[in-house]
């Protein structure tokens, strides 16, 4: 059996930090939203599967065949034959879903269901002579066993980045059923593990496209602004006749047209002076270009701005001038009391608007994984900068090679999904992870893979702080491997410090390079209120929380931004206290329905007010 996307190189841990040397997937498809497509979502069937009959045979009886979901057999047909064969399954008439979504949001009974279900839709491709098919899965939370026409296909590990399957063989001439087991269990060696502080979600939560291609194809094409005003990038075909094509480069509205041949690898490769014309951007004027790169069989298409994001002492520079990340944390949850992670449109760009034109901010950091192709294209259209993410959060296996290959290719698909978006400016490489020579090393060898990956973005991470008296300080050895530094920081929510304390701590951190403050908040029961300001779930302790946080802020010298957790109340099944939370982290500025806290209105007069 075979894992889609793995990646080559075995890395020896103590051999760190290292570089994986082929993270690549086989198959990318970028600019998939451009191509001839064949959506696949809308209403699957299911069967759950706990005791996972579908994957295992216990001494190898012949009850499993009966229980095998994925099997390619017409079962209401069979049970008409009459005769000894039966089974004890049938997807054709099983429960239906709505795809793309979480099925903890779908039935009652699965609101904490945790382990494998089995979906399955059935299409008819279209006519496809003489091209080629892939499927392409956005993101399948967490395990994907992925069988086309009773045969599987590929697997593959990772809740939050898309894969690529090639399908051209298996399709078949009229209707085809595609089966996909999805497993949610987490574990020890998964990323992330089993404890969070969030709710991991299960099931096929974005869209699934079956797409079209021709027998050589781009699969894959950047261009960035460099510092020194160069555009460069690459194309990458794929194919039998990859070598020796002609690609061209062309950016609509710049009159701009240069053409490259690819290499035995079948890369083309581009580099030239920016024209004069070229417009920046910027949260302020967030510029986007049709961009093209085409064969003779081909064409891929993306929207694309040009900036630059470097690091010059302990400011952060875009276009190269400082700027202030005005921002605030954000989970995959859209509004709603009953939310199930199928980040629409609509659905992301109400959360963005909130962020852009209610707080009057320039930045989100997507927690703690990578949000959706959508959510980040819809950040470039409205000009939001991006910190990114993947869920190396609180703990991993840190000594196990094996775990480290998932964490760098989790890397790997994300920033070949998100590397022509001009918002993303930030790869982050883990979140409150405690500090030990193994996590170092692991976190090392994580920023010198995306390093590799993207030199043209900064790396930090959220780290924790140690405390003696008043005294904040970093001791942390990862440091060396950030560009810019952040920290999360709960003094006077967490602890005994009273609030009128907060403005006085003392911050002793590197004074050459930048800082953020990744996270800082207070819970709140929209609607709860303490005109004292003294109960710890009232708005009113949360907007006094944030007045003095701010406060503080303000005496940190080398503070370039700031991401409060967080935009709004998201599910958690830690959080059960009855009056207060009942599975809802209540830090949010914002209800889970979108009611405004007194929070929300502090924070957005504090970033109206702050320059530049």
């Amino acid at each position: 059996m075979r894992w889609v996307s793995t990646i080559a190189a075995v890395l020896v841990l103590f051999a760190l930090p290292a570089v994986a040397q082929d993270v690549r997937p086989a198959y990318l498809l970028t600019g998939a939203a451009y191509r001839e497509v064949q959506d696949l979502s809308g209403t699957w069937t299911y069967s759950k599967d706990l005791y996972r009959t579908g994957l295992t045979d216990i001494n190898g009886w012949v009850a499993k065949s009966r229980m095998q979901r994925y099997r390619d057999v017409d079962v209401a047909a069979e049970e008409a034959k009459g005769g000894a064969t039966f089974f004890e399954f049938d997807l054709d008439r099983g429960p239906q879903m709505a795809i793309p979504g979480a099925w903890n949001a779908a039935e009652p009974e699965l609101r904490y269901y945790d382990g494998l279900i089995w979906f399955q839709r059935k299409f008819t491709p279209k006519v496809f002579d003489g091209k080629r098919a892939f499927l392409r899965f956005e993101a399948v939370n967490y395990k994907a066993y992925v069988y086309l026409n009773g045969k599987e296909i590929g697997r593959h590990e990772g809740g939050f980045t898309p894969f690529v399957i090639e399908v051209t063989q298996a399709l078949r001439a009229g209707e085809n059923r595609l089966s996909v087991g999805v497993d949610s269990t987490h574990d020890a060696q998964s990323i992330p593990t089993a404890i969070t502080d969030w709710d991991l979600y299960g099931g096929i939560t974005r869209p699934v496209k079956l797409i079209y291609t021709p027998e050589t194809f781009v699969d894959d094409a950047t261009l960035t602004l460099t510092p020194e005003g160069r555009l460069k990038g690459m194309a990458q075909l794929n194919g039998p006749r990859a070598a020796g094509q002609v690609v061209t480069l062309s950016i609509a509205g710049l009159k701009t047209t240069v053409s490259a041949t690819t290499d035995v690898k079948g890369q083309a490769v581009f580099d030239l002076k920016a024209p004069r014309a070229l417009k920046l951007w910027s949260p302020e004027t967030p510029v986007l270009y049709e961009v093209s790169f085409s064969t003779v069989d081909d064409k891929l298409r993306d929207r694309i701005g040009f900036r630059t994001i470097t690091v010059k002492g302990n400011q952060i520079l875009l276009n190269g001038k400082p700027i202030f990340l005005k921002g605030v944390s954000l989970h995959e949850e859209e509004f709603g009391s009953h939310p199930a992670r199928n980040m629409t449109e609509a659905a992301s760009r109400a959360l963005l608007s909130e962020i852009k034109y209610g707080l009057h901010g320039n930045y989100v950091r997507l927690s703690h994984y990578p949000h959706s192709e959508t959510t980040l294209r819809l950040a470039d259209e409205m000009g939001l900068l991006v910190w990114s993410e993947i869920p190396v959060y609180w703990t991993v296996d840190w000594e196990n090679p094996a775990v480290l290959q998932k964490a760098l290719r989790m890397q790997a698909e994300t920033v070949f999904r998100d590397r022509n978006r001009a918002s993303v400016i930030l790869w982050s490489v883990g979140n409150e992870t405690p500090v030990s020579a193994p996590r170092t090393q692991f976190h090392a060898a994580m920023a010198d893979n995306v390093r590799a990956l993207d030199p043209t973005r900064l790396i930090s991470a959220a780290l924790l702080v140690e405390r003696k008296g008043n005294e904040i300080y970093l001791a942390d050895p990862l440091v060396d491997k950030l560009d810019v530094l952040a920290v999360n920081t709960y003094a006077g929510w967490y602890g005994d410090d009273p609030l009128s304390a907060l403005p006085g701590l003392h911050w002793n951190v590197p004074a050459d390079r930048p800082l953020i403050l990744s996270e800082f908040g207070a819970d709140a029961l929209a609607g709860y209120r303490d005109p004292t300001a003294t109960h710890k779930f009232s708005e009113d302790y949360q907007a006094a929380y944030y007045r003095q946080t701010l406060k503080m802020a303000d005496r940190i010298p080398t503070l370039n931004g700031m991401s409060p957790w967080i935009l709004k109340d998201f599910q958690s099944p830690r959080r059960e206290h009855p009056i207060y939370q009942n599975g809802w982290n209540r830090k949010g500025l914002l209800s889970e329905t979108g009611v405004r806290k007194q929070a929300f209105d502090v924070l957005a007069t504090y970033y109206q007010d702050k320059q530049p």
